[in-house]
């Protein structure tokens, strides 16, 4: 799919916390992301949720993923926030409820190009019983769809 959006991620680094490691929790999900130091948070830009997009696939949990997205649409694109703790070992953990004391990575994609469903769909497609409607779609380099097993 070609597609055209820009991606912003904002994390808070507190004193309590080595920016590094924080730097590396928005890396670990979002590894086409290079944070930046601003007035006491991290921000990066990406153009490209590609990789992001594969590791929901790996942890299986697509419909999880689209339920967020859709819950935060707009006609311009969504926002989502993670857990930093999580994201740090590699894992996608949606922050939702009372947020969390160290803050968490705060993510907004605004979509130009398709529409933002669209997009949605290419990033979490839906899925029947819990795989991929559309498995022919190629889940950038991180998983070979050829070997992936659904």
């Amino acid at each position: 799919m070609i597609y055209s959006v820009d991606v912003r991620i904002e994390a808070p680094v507190n004193d309590t916390e080595v920016t590094d490691r924080v730097a590396d929790a928005v890396r670990n999900v979002f590894p086409d992301a290079e944070p930046v130091h601003e007035d006491g948070q991290l921000v990066a830009e990406a153009h490209t949720l590609d990789a992001f997009s594969d590791v929901l696939h790996e942890q299986e949990i697509l419909d999880t993923a689209r339920r967020v997205f859709l819950q935060n649409s707009t006609d311009e694109g969504f926002d989502f926030s993670l857990k930093k703790q999580a994201a740090f070992e590699g894992v996608v953990n949606f922050a939702v409820g009372e947020p969390d004391e160290l803050g968490e990575i705060n993510v907004e994609v605004r979509v130009r190009e398709p529409d933002v469903e669209a997009f949605i769909d290419y990033v979490s497609p839906e899925t029947d019983e819990g795989r991929p409607v559309d498995p022919e779609r190629e889940y950038g380099d991180r998983i070979d769809p050829e070997d992936a097993e659904y």
